[in-house]
């Protein structure tokens, strides 16, 4: 019989890779005290230093491209359905 997987909150994620960082114990040592794997908590660690500098702005570049990748795929939407519209009224439907 398999063991079921464990689903941590990231709150949880969080706090383990804040504590790895600190580096006031070791990820054997905070592996035992969360009981789970070193291999996990320095996944973990990477991912928060990686994703830490979406925090301060790094990324107000890629949302404004995102926002007018979002307006751009909205007037596509709206001539997709006029076409749409239209040829339904020409076939009679």
């Amino acid at each position: 019989m398999s063991k079921k997987r464990r689903n941590h909150s990231a709150a949880f994620k969080a706090s383990v890779a804040i504590e790895a960082i600190k580096g006031e114990q070791t990820l054997s040592e905070l592996a035992a005290r969360f009981g789970i794997h070193p291999t996990q908590i320095q996944q973990w660690k990477r991912q928060l230093m990686e994703g830490s500098k979406d925090v301060f702005g790094a990324s107000e570049k890629e949302r404004k491209q995102t926002a007018s990748e979002v307006k751009n795929l909205h007037a596509k939407i709206g001539q997709l359905t006029m076409e749409r519209d239209f040829l339904s009224q020409a076939l009679g439907r």
